[in-house]
């Protein structure tokens, strides 16, 4: 149950108790479609820094909600629990266990990004691609986050993103 009283709207909680504060929702989906709309990383890359936030985050929206072409990326709930485990993961790539550390890293400890962590970043990945999964990782903890602390349910019917 949500920790806010608002009214039911009908678009669901996790986005009826935004609309108490509708111009600032409209800025919350106007940044949720820039990501999801634009992002150029790979779709098991980018799934795999979200779903490390979200399990961060314990979000059950984000949890719940799952990646629109990742069946045919090879996205399934096997890759979920890969990604779970990214450090022991030999089902992983490269460059999808780094978009899991630097998602935990961007959620947990943003400090303990050292040169030597960037460094490793930069052979794998290219400055705009870097930018990409930065305002990605910016939105998943941002928005994860507050859908976690005002408590609100998923959907009956899965997003996806």
């Amino acid at each position: 149950m949500a920790r806010i009283s608002f009214p039911e709207q009908g678009f669901g909680e996790h986005v009826d108790w935004a609309l108490l504060r509708a111009d600032m929702a409209v800025g919350m989906g106007a940044f949720s479609e820039a990501v999801y709309g634009n992002s150029t990383l790979p779709v098991r890359e980018r799934e795999a820094a979200r779903w490390t936030i979200a399990l961060i985050n314990d979000c059950a929206v984000c949890q719940g909600t799952r990646a629109r072409d990742g069946e045919a990326a090879g996205v399934d709930e096997g890759f979920y629990a890969e990604v779970a485990n990214w450090r022991e993961s030999a089902a992983l790539t490269e460059r999808e266990r780094l978009a899991a550390e630097f998602a935990q890293r961007f959620a947990l400890d943003h400090q303990a990004m050292d040169d030597e962590f960037w460094a490793r970043l930069r052979a794998a990945f290219a400055d705009d691609e870097l930018a990409d999964l930065t305002i990605c990782c910016g939105l998943f903890l941002g928005l994860g986050r507050t859908l976690a602390v005002i408590g609100v349910r998923a959907p009956d019917e899965r997003i996806l993103v």
